[in-house]
């Protein structure tokens, strides 16, 4: 007899990386019930509307599923509502606090982790280090018990996956936890090479907040006049349109046919941030564009030396030096296509199931 699946994912309020490696979790486990903090249905796709999907108590009330993000100290109490007694497998796929899910005994706990949660540990000052005053205080005492109750929930999981290397070192860092790494999956079928791009600009696709690194590649290419299409936005947009040069332009909201184009076009995907797995450098790569990035985090799993040019800090001297590289190097379109296929959507599920099969 097949066993019951509950998948519990963070919140379901639109369409990103995560979502995608839900959706390949579904598709090894069709009958799967889905639990949720919120959800939104016009914004998820029809494969995970299809299942049985649990939303939590916060759910109800509007104005907390329109700002989500303001009621943090409320998601580890919420979570642990979800009640679990009839589910022999139970995958949370979290980068908040769905890993912290109370499973029954008897059942297998296994949570693939995008990120431990970035605002409350190697991020904490990247996303709380300007606030002052009163609002400093309050937001300290919540992160104290945040992490005290990420850590205390680990406990729950019996089995860590890891999106990436670096994300796997965390695990270790913050739980002392082992993890076994699968790389989210990459729809290599979408992004596909094109004969005879023009290659006359550059491209980043990040969001426009301090820690991507939008900052450092914009005072690296106006200082060098190459054209740099920027693709995103956040909270810095303002801020960093005031420092470009006429050489930098700014997209946002395009659909997917149009960012496809533009990897293919582009003569590197560049990026000075430091990503947990980083799924726009294989976009690029399966486009056949090479990659420019700072050295660190989940890029050492995608780049190698014939993939791209990596540069060891966040400093504009060293972004120019890299640029430089990439010019005066012949990449083989086929040979960056081909190294993106080790991300595909099918090698997902195979190591995925493989594992699951292996521990349940």
């Amino acid at each position: 007899m097949q066993k019951k699946v509950a998948v519990i994912h963070d919140w379901l309020n639109g369409m990103r990386g995560g979502e995608k490696v839900l959706e390949e979790i579904l598709r090894i486990f069709p009958q799967a019930h889905i639990f949720t903090l919120f959800l939104e249905e016009d914004n998820i796709s029809d494969l995970i509307r299809s299942h049985k999907i649990t939303a939590s108590s916060l759910n109800k009330y509007t104005f907390v599923r329109k700002r989500y993000r303001h009621f943090l100290p409320l998601f580890p109490a919420t979570i642990e509502e979800f009640n679990l007694r009839d589910y022999e497998i139970v995958i949370s796929s979290s980068h908040c606090v769905a890993k912290g899910v109370v499973p029954f005994p008897g059942s297998v706990h296994f949570s693939y982790l995008h990120s431990p949660m970035r605002y409350i540990w190697d991020q904490y000052y990247a996303y709380f280090g300007h606030v002052k005053g009163l609002k400093k205080s309050f937001i300290k005492s919540q992160v104290s018990k945040l992490r005290t109750w990420d850590v205390t929930s680990s406990s729950r999981v019996d089995h860590f996956i890891a999106n990436s290397n670096f994300v796997k070192e965390r695990i270790w860092k913050f739980y002392r936890r082992e993890a076994r790494v699968i790389h989210p999956p990459v729809d290599t079928d979408f992004y596909t090479p094109v004969e005879n791009p023009s290659r006359d600009f550059f491209l980043t696709v990040s969001a426009l907040v301090p820690y991507k690194g939008v900052e450092m590649l914009i005072a690296a290419f106006n200082k060098t006049g190459d054209r740099l299409v920027i693709v995103g936005k956040g909270t810095e947009e303002k801020k960093l349109k005031k420092m470009a040069a006429k050489n930098i332009e700014f997209r946002k909201n395009i659909p997917a046919e149009e960012l496809r184009r533009l990897y293919q076009e582009a003569r590197a995907f560049v990026f000075a941030g430091i990503e947990d797995f980083g799924i726009a450098f294989v976009e690029a790569l399966a486009c056949g564009t090479p990659v420019m990035a700072l050295g660190k985090g989940g890029v050492l799993d995608i780049v190698s030396e014939d993939r791209g040019v990596l540069f060891p800090s966040q400093e504009v001297g060293g972004i120019v030096a890299a640029l430089e590289q990439v010019k005066k190097t012949d990449f083989s379109s086929a040979l960056l296509r081909e190294s993106s296929l080790e991300f595909t959507a099918e090698k997902f599920r195979q190591r995925f199931e493989r594992m699951i099969t292996e521990l349940a």
